[in-house]
Parts: structure tokens; C-alpha cells; sequence
């Protein structure tokens, strides 16, 4: 008859370790009652009494509709009272100071700039990040407003502004801006887009020898029906919101196929009127705290995004 794997002896003491046997063994193998180390044993009763003397010292165990305060009386929600209350305490001190003072004296004043900074990186991320980012630096179809790079300017009332009423907006005032679909609406032929696209490309970097060819006429078909709104020098006009085509920032991309697209079938952005959301006290910050972004940002002709057509400030 075969052995069995398991069979139980008497306990005894291994020779080589000087610890005791279970009794078990298996095909041989003796199973040794190995001890928890001492260091173990430090650190579970170290842990254990840590554990006793935080549920004494501090809010711990529930009880019901209640729970046990602790010694110590922490309480975290007083804690976040308190310093709501200081925050409250402070913001209409310094909120006084940028509702009263302009711009150029708020920019100034570093310790103003500290508030400015922290409601409007609060303001930013509530209201405008979801569009252009939490870093403000854009995406596809949303400027970056980091780079001082303006469709309408750059100054504080116009950003103040535009902020207040928004672009092709619902807003009785709303700055309004559109880019014709030229192809579309059949203003200009598909080689005549071709052509004229090869030239405002080649005003803001090399393009291929196929559409160098182009270029010369691409300039004078620029000049018939793009130089009205974008400018003989192609810079764009800030009073009728147009962009500047001859810097490397583009909103939409700048290769060749998105250039098409955006001829063919023309741009209209949107950005919302905030006049009735925000007070006049936020969108002023809101206006500080996005022109600090651009004194820290990134240069002008940053190859970031930009707005080849009218879409946000």
C-alpha cells in the first residue's frame, strides 16, 4: 500500500535552524514552525498603538448622528470655516483696490497681482478652460492666449471688451466676424484657391516649388479679395477682427489641405457674451489674468495656435 502525502509525527527540534517542527510532513519535506521576526512584531505594536492613540486624540469612530471628538477636539470643517472666513475678510480689501484702480497701476502692484492671479486662475478654470485650455494655450479651433497674438487687440479695455460681449455672439453689442467660403459659395475657382493659399503659406515659411510657382499670383489675387479685411501686408486689422497671415500662428493648422479648407469653405468662430454670468469686478480680473499669461508666455510668432478668423479676443 502507497504512502500518504501528509502524515503527522510528534514536534521536534531541526538540527540546522534550532527551531521546532510542526509534526507535519510531505513526501518527506518537514514543515518548521518558523517564528514571526522581532521586527515585525515591533512594527505591528507600533502601528497598533498608533492606531489606540489616534482614535483617542482624534475624531474617530461614528456614533450614530454623532462621533467621537477626539482629545484633541480637531474638527476640520471649523478649520475650513475659519479660513474661509479669512479669505472673505481679505477680498474686499484687495477687490476694492482693482475695481478702483486702472490697469496699469493694478499691473504694478505686485501684491495686488498675487489676488489677481489666484481669483483668475480660479475664474479661468471655471469659465474659459473648457475652450482654451487650463494652461490657456489653446486648441484646435481655440486660440492660444498666451502668445500676444490679438484679433481684436491686445490692450485691456479691448480685452475687457470683447470678454463682455463675445464674438458673433448673442449679444446685442458682439463683436461679429466671418471668413466667406470662397469655394463654396463659388467667389473664386478651386486652382484660384490653390494659387492664392500658395502665397499667404509662403508668408509664413517655405513652401514646395510647386506652389512657389504660384506665389506671384497668389499676390495679386490676395490683393482682389483678401487685402480688404487682412490688409495689403496681410497683418490683419484689429478694428475688424482679422488675423495676421503672415506670422507662423494658425488656429486651424496651417498645412496646406486645413489653408484649402478654411478658404473653401470659409471660418466663423464663436465666444460666448460673459456680461451676464460674470460681474464687471470678474471680467476686469479675468482681463488682468489672461494679459499676465501673455507678459509670461510664450513670443508672438510662437508656433502655437491662432485665429484665421474672428473668434475670441
Amino acid at each position: 500500500m502507497s504512502q500518504p502525502d501528509h502524515m503527522d509525527h510528534a514536534p521536534k527540534r531541526d538540527p540546522h535552524t534550532g527551531h521546532m517542527t510542526t509534526g507535519h510532513e510531505w513526501n518527506g519535506i518537514t514543515e518548521l514552525n518558523t517564528p514571526v521576526p522581532k521586527p515585525v512584531w515591533f512594527f505591528l505594536t507600533i502601528a497598533f498603538l498608533f492606531g489606540v492613540g489616534y482614535w483617542i486624540l482624534m475624531p474617530a469612530w461614528p456614533l450614530g448622528h454623532t462621533y467621537t471628538k477626539g482629545l484633541l477636539g480637531v474638527d476640520q470643517r471649523r478649520t475650513v470655516e475659519h479660513k474661509l472666513q479669512q479669505a472673505a475678510a481679505h477680498a474686499p480689501e484687495w477687490m476694492a483696490k482693482v475695481a478702483a484702480a486702472d490697469y496699469a497701476t493694478i499691473q504694478a502692484d505686485p501684491a495686488l497681482m498675487a489676488d489677481v492671479r489666484q481669483r483668475g486662475h480660479t475664474l479661468f478654470g471655471d469659465n474659459c478652460a473648457v475652450c482654451h485650455g487650463l494652461n490657456a494655450t489653446g486648441n484646435k479651433g481655440f486660440p492660444n492666449l498666451t502668445d500676444n497674438d490679438w484679433l481684436w487687440g491686445g490692450d485691456p479695455d479691448t480685452v475687457f471688451e470683447t470678454i463682455r460681449v463675445g464674438i458673433n455672439s448673442t449679444h446685442p453689442d458682439s463683436r461679429v466676424s466671418q471668413m466667406p467660403a470662397f469655394g463654396h459659395d463659388q467667389m473664386l475657382p478651386r486652382a484660384d484657391i490653390l494659387t492664392v493659399i500658395a502665397y499667404v503659406r509662403s508668408l509664413s515659411g517655405p513652401v514646395d516649388k510647386e506652389d512657389q510657382a504660384k506665389v506671384a499670383a497668389g499676390k495679386d489675387l490676395f490683393a482682389a479679395n483678401c487685402a480688404a479685411c487682412h490688409g495689403e501686408d496681410a497683418k490683419g486689422q484689429t478694428a475688424m477682427g482679422t488675423p495676421n497671415l503672415s506670422d507662423a500662428i494658425w488656429l486651424y493648422g496651417g498645412d496646406k489641405e486645413t489653408v484649402f479648407e478654411t478658404v473653401y469653405n470659409g471660418r466663423q468662430g464663436h465666444m460666448p457674451s460673459w456680461e451676464a454670468r460674470l460681474t464687471a469686478l470678474d471680467r476686469k480680473v479675468l482681463t488682468l489674468y489672461v494679459l499676465d499669461l501673455g507678459r509670461k508666455g510664450a513670443p508672438a510668432d510662437s508656433a502655437a495656435v491662432k485665429a484665421s478668423e474672428g473668434t475670441v479676443p
